[in-house]
Formats: C-alpha cells, structure tokens, sequence
C-alpha cells in the first residue's frame, strides 16, 4: 500500500481547488487534453499480453545465462525507470549476477573507455534502448559496444548476446536489428520514452536482474484502479492539486528527498517525468533530488533558512526488510552507547521525523509518501502513481504532458558544432555566438 500523508490544513486548501480545475484534470481520462496520442501507457497494466511477458522472460533468462554482465545502453526514459526499480531491490552493493549497468547516458570518452576495458574480461550481453537508434548518446555508445562485442565474440555469436528495443516498423535501430538478425522488442508508437518503464523498455532489464515483472504490473494495475475517479481518495490527484496549489502560492521547486538510497534512481526518474513533462511556456515546477542524511551536511542549511523558493516531496519506507543493530562499545568514546541495541532504520526514522518538523517549522511545506514494503508490487504502484499524477498536474497547469520541444535545441547546436551533414548553415550562424563560452 502508499499513502499520501499531509497536513489537514493543507491537503483541505489544496482540495478547494477540484471544482475549479477538475474539468482540466479530466482530460487525461476523456482522452481530450493535447498530447493524446501518447496515452498508451495508461492501459498498459491490464493489456499487456502473455505472450508478450513470455517473450521477455525467454529472453532475460537467455541473456543471464550467457552474462556476468549486461549493458543497458538508453538515455532518459530508456533506462532510467528500469535503473529505479533495479536499483530499489537490488542495491547499489550487490554482487548478484548478471550485473546491470548502463551506457548510452553519456558522452563521456572515460567512462566508456573503462566500460570497454571491464568488458574485456567479463562475458556480458548487450540490450540497447532507442526509437529512432539515431540519439547521439546511445547511438554511439551502441556502435562502440557492437563493434567490442563481435571482436571478442564473432559476428555470429554477438547476434545472440545483443536484444534490441525499438519501433515495431521504421528507424535505424529497427533496420539495423533486421539486417543483423537481433532478437527485438517493441516500443509502443503511443507510448513515450518517460512513461516507458512498463513496456519492454523496462521489463526487459528488469527481468534480466531476476525480479518479477508480474507483480509490478499487478502493482500498476492496482494503482490504475484507485485513481480512476477524480476525489479525495484518489492520491495521484491530491498530489496533482497540490503542486499547483503550491504554484499559486508562489513556489517554484519541488524538492523530492529520500532517507533511504534505494530511492535515489526513483528520484531520478521522477525528476525526468516531471521536468520533462512540465517544464513548457515558462512553466511548472523544478524538480530537485536530494538523498538524506548525506545531502543535510551540504544543502541542509539552504534547505532550513534559504529562499522558500519550494516545498518538499519525502519519500519513504515502513520499514526495511533486513535487520542491522547498533553494538554495544566498551570505551564507549562516541557517545552512543545510548543508541545500543537500537536498529539502524529507527534511528532513520526519526532523523526523517526531526527533519521534516525542522524544515516545517523553517517554512517549508511538507508532504510525505510512504511504501509499506520495498517490493515489485509496491515499486509498480509507484510508478503508476507518478506517472498518473504527472499528466493530471500538467494538464491541470496548461501544458502538454507528452511532447518536449525544448529539448531539441541543445541537439541542434550540438549537432551543428560537431558538423552532422545539412547543419552547415547552423554552424557558421553559432561560431560568433560560442566565443564567450
């Protein structure tokens, strides 16, 4: 189960807003509102095919076999919401195999280059994520991982350890994957690449890591359900009125923290799903991720008596499902054998309950969501939360959900700079423009 928990005073003012903005919010279930193209994702929990599901679990099992490793080259939504759910039952400790990393979310000349000399000495399979297989970052990254692996396996032997996820009938990847014989999977044309994580974009890894993508679409599925009607009961809409309820009272910041570091890769892509969805015409709110107690020794002075520019989004577990005490010190020289015998996550806890009372009383608004278990279920309803809560709060705001036309810009630019073939213009019109840079 999640739970919203805010105060009374607030979730109430917040709740003045329905009849005014619900007509806004109904938009995304009437299917009205711009942007309706990309509502895919919504049904995705009930009408995922078993056959589909199959297929994905075929092949995770495939790929674990033949890998100590396996690369997941993708940017944005292509692998941030499989890194999230990974990484919240896996850990960022774990030495379970195969082991999940990522490329293609970077330019970095160093990081691959230490990527590339790990896969010298590992055996490790390849899925690569992209619609169009022309995204700069995972289209380079992919050539330079193809190229490594068919020189340490072979070309035909590389055709077993590399999956592509990409449109069902056209773009490079696609043609690529048909020319080599590269089991694919499909990207759905109505979903984007940020409310992905439900298709095979995040299955695919997701299982590869061995956890059970059944319960996280039941998860999804259970989630669905609760948020069908625009009322009181429903979290994903007290969550879209209250960001912008907190718009009009003149917050700019959404500041989402965690005390628990499983959390960090969710917040990353809750970051994406949000800035990316809103963040249009001059609007919506600046989505920030901080991890607690870590980031109070650095942002926790700005957080208690700085500009209250924000309000802040905790998000939280019950209670782990491990067991870790504080021992007992002979010379007791840190002062806390008070603390002995105490489990760690209690003292978390009421680190989490002390901060939050903190920053309340320092004039920052709080809300709190909590999980009742760090499980694929519980992960499932999550994501389906965000995601539903995000184009409900777009529309609410005016905007488009699904569409990011800010984004091409810095492409454009960047591709000019590196001299892509029918960017000559652009390039002598920016060489003036960079020189201050």
């Amino acid at each position: 189960m999640i739970t919203l928990n805010v105060s009374a005073s607030l979730r109430q003012e917040a709740l003045k807003r329905q009849a005014e903005w619900q007509t806004k919010a109904s938009l995304l279930s009437t299917r009205q509102g711009e942007g309706n193209d990309f509502l895919g994702w919504i049904n995705l929990p009930e009408q995922t095919g078993a056959d589909l599901l199959t297929k994905v679990k075929q092949t995770a099992e495939r790929l674990r076999k033949l890998s100590q490793t396996v690369v997941v080259v993708g940017i944005g939504g292509s692998y941030l919401g499989a890194r999230a759910v990974i990484t919240a039952m896996r850990g960022e400790l774990t030495n379970k195999k195969p082991d999940i990393i990522y490329a293609g979310h970077q330019l970095s000349q160093d990081y691959m280059n230490d990527l590339i000399h790990r896969l010298d000495g590992e055996d490790y399979s390849v899925i690569v994520i992209s619609k169009s297989g022309t995204t700069i970052e995972p289209a380079v990254a992919f050539r330079i991982l193809k190229q490594h692996c068919e020189q340490k396996y072979g070309k035909a032997a590389s055709k077993d350890r590399i999956v592509c996820i990409t449109d069902a009938h056209k773009g490079a990847l696609k043609t690529l994957a048909d020319q080599e014989g590269y089991e694919t999977f499909v990207i759905p044309d109505d979903v984007g690449g940020r409310y992905s994580v439900l298709t095979p974009v995040g299955l695919l890894p997701i299982a590869v890591a061995g956890l059970d993508i059944d319960a996280l679409l039941a998860g999804a599925k259970m989630m669905h359900k609760s948020v069908e009607n625009l009322d009181d009961n429903n979290l994903s809409y007290v969550y879209a009125l209250l960001r912008n309820y907190f718009i009009e009272q003149g917050k700019s910041v959404e500041v989402m923290t965690s005390f628990d570091a499983r959390f960090y890769y969710l917040i990353e892509w809750w970051k994406q799903l949000f800035g990316e969805s809103e963040g249009k015409n001059g609007k919506g709110l600046l989505p920030v991720g901080l991890l607690y107690t870590t980031d109070l020794h650095s942002m926790g002075q700005y957080m208690q008596e700085g500009q209250r520019l924000f309000f802040e989004t905790f998000i939280s577990l019950k209670r782990p499902d491990t067991v870790c005490k504080i021992p007992f010190s002979d010379n007791n020289l840190d002062g806390l054998n008070f603390m002995a015998g105490m489990e760690l996550c209690e003292v978390n806890r009421q680190a989490e309950l002390g901060t939050m009372l903190a920053h309340q009383q320092g004039g920052v608004p709080t809300l709190r969501i909590e999980v009742d278990a760090m499980d694929e279920n519980h992960l499932g309803q999550l994501i389906y939360f965000f995601e539903y809560a995000c184009g409900l709060s777009a529309y609410i705001l005016g905007v488009n959900p699904f569409n990011q036309p800010g984004v091409e810009s810095y492409k454009k630019n960047m591709f000019a700079l590196i001299k892509k073939p029918g960017y000559e213009d652009k390039y002598e019109e920016i060489q003036s423009k960079i020189k201050d840079l």
